[in-house]
């Protein structure tokens, strides 16, 4: 019975993360609707640009720390060393502090140089400088919810997120407005200083929303320090490590977690100089490639990043669950934990993979009020990926639970090698443009899930369960689709466009929900791992599902 509720807070856990990081993405689609109109497919790629290199500076210096400190805290707790997990809190504290700072201080001297000379792109450097704090801000926010991941909840960090995101909404859209106004207003170049102003704009709301993030995680760490100092008077072992012991700890766990998802994560970094260089070589302007990434970044990949976000979730709440379960001698355990973790991710990618391809036209018209052919047609060829850098991204969390930590990093090196060869010949070689880089990043992905699978089968001897992870779901998302757009298609002419398609992914939803649960995808106690399960499971009974 305690396994069960061990197990069953995993799930749980796993799943507040989820829904938080959907409802954070939603918002983020959400906003950058009036934020693609304010600032058109140039201002889209300017503010790409900026956020491009914000994020891999962010990689680098901070981004890892909450995947970091929830092993360190989670291996400390499962011994029963609750001085050693606050320890390792303040000592991470001190080196975000610092790294944080050191890194913002870095982009904002050198934002011309990141955005002119690396990207082609100077009227970037704006709204790099604008982000600049951002990177000091998330760097302490990472520790915080490392630790309260440690200690096995989710929460702090979910309630964060939707704080720092409806913040950031609200202030990208009102900045980019009011400051691509002021940018028309100026004398000189009033078209190439809207969209950089703009740019700058919507940057603003990252920023200011990554502030009212951390003050919200500052308010809960106070409300909870009772707790805190409770688990410390019940620590026994007696057992305190020394700062240097931390410290050393602390970068021997850091470094692999950064490295492994900077490298994962710098082929967006890197393919958007290699797109922007080489288009500039093969004669287009500055303004046409911006246009053409812009419609990338701001349609295509902003759709595509929403269901994604599921796997990330599921990740970060995988790997202090699997470090408890691998220090516990649980073998048996930790197994499950994998096998859970991988069906619940394709069970919700693989039919979010399929929706996006099938009614790519449909879903474009109803976020923006005119269609994008090539962001149509890049939906259509790529949205494979979402599955596949679903279950990249947890595979890379599964083997730093299990402690493998240079593993995610050399296959993330060997995929970005053999990705960059990729891309560099379909843009040089087949000229195929914007979509190089769909196709470039699908490769990747999938090599990343061939590497790391096959990793995780001989670290651990894990088996991977294929009908009712992968053929199912497969089965049941193509039939869902086809249904969709049927009903799209049929219900278009009567109701308009955009009413037909909210029709559609409403079937689709129900549709995929049927199936699943008929062809044998999933059981009522599975089901109730879900979030919202036992909702879920009434639901089905009620429809004699189950």
């Amino acid at each position: 019975m305690g396994k069960n509720k061990k197990h069953a807070n995993y799930i749980i856990q796993g799943s507040i993360l989820a829904i938080a990081s959907i409802v954070v993405r939603m918002i983020g689609l959400l906003y950058r609707v009036p934020l693609t109109n304010i600032l058109g497919n140039e201002g889209n790629g300017i503010y790409s640009n900026a956020y491009e290199i914000y994020s891999i500076l962010l990689l680098i210096s901070s981004y890892s720390l909450p995947l970091a400190v929830s092993k360190l805290v989670s291996a400390t707790i499962a011994k029963k060393q609750y001085q050693n997990a606050y320890r390792y809190f303040k000592r991470a504290f001190v080196f975000a502090f610092v790294v944080g700072l050191s890194v913002g201080l870095l982009t904002y001297v050198c934002a011309d140089f990141f955005a002119g000379t690396l990207l082609k792109s100077p009227l970037s450097a704006y709204g790099l400088r604008v982000l600049a704090p951002c990177i000091f801000l998330v760097a302490l926010m990472g520790v915080f919810r490392g630790y309260f991941q440690g200690l096995g909840s989710t929460v702090p960090t979910a309630v964060s997120q939707i704080i720092e995101g409806i913040v950031n909404a609200i202030v990208s859209v009102a900045a980019a407005k009011i400051l691509f106004d002021i940018g028309l207003k100026s004398v000189e170049h009033p078209e190439e200083l809207s969209v950089a102003y703009g740019a700058a704009g919507g940057t603003l709301g990252t920023t200011m929303g990554a502030l009212f993030g951390l003050a919200v995680l500052v308010i809960i760490f106070f409300m909870y320090r009772r707790v805190v100092k409770r688990s410390l008077k019940r620590d026994r072992t007696g057992i305190v490590d020394s700062d240097r012991q931390i410290y050393k700890l602390l970068i021997l766990t850091i470094v692999p977690v950064v490295l492994s998802t900077a490298v994962y994560n710098i082929s967006n970094v890197l393919d958007q100089g290699v797109f922007n260089n080489l288009m500039l070589i093969q004669g287009f302007t500055r303004k046409e490639y911006n246009s053409m990434w812009g419609a990338f970044s701001g349609r295509y990949r902003l759709l595509t990043n929403v269901p994604i976000a599921i796997a990330s979730a599921l990740a970060a709440s995988t790997i202090p669950s699997i470090t408890v379960a691998r220090v516990s001698g649980d073998k048996k355990d930790m197994m499950q934990k994998i096998q859970d973790s991988i069906r619940f991710t394709m069970v919700l990618t693989i039919p979010c993979a399929v929706g996006l391809t099938v009614l790519a036209g449909p879903i474009l018209r109803l976020l923006w009020s005119s269609g994008n052919a090539e962001a149509e047609i890049m939906l259509m060829v790529g949205s494979i990926s979402v599955a596949l850098y679903g279950l990249s991204t947890l595979t890379n969390g599964i083997l730093q639970g299990i402690d493998r930590m240079r593993i995610p990093v050399r296959n993330a090196l060997i995929s970005l090698a053999l990705h960059l060869v990729v891309l560099v010949l379909l843009l040089q070689v087949f000229k195929t443009g914007i979509y190089a880089v769909v196709f470039a990043n699908i490769f990747f992905a999938a090599m990343m899930c061939f590497l790391n699978g096959s990793a995780i089968r001989k670290e651990c001897g894990y088996k991977q369960e294929i009908k009712k992870t992968f053929l199912i779901p497969a089965i049941s998302s193509l039939i869902m689709g086809a249904l969709s757009l049927i009903v799209q298609l049929a219900c278009s002419g009567l109701i308009g466009d955009r009413m037909a398609t909210v029709v559609a992914l409403v079937v689709a939803v129900c549709s995929y929900f049927v199936l699943l649960i008929r062809l044998g995808g999933v059981n009522e106690e599975e089901l109730h791992r879900f979030p919202k399960g036992g909702m879920l499971v009434r639901m089905a009974k009620k429809l004699h599902l189950m």
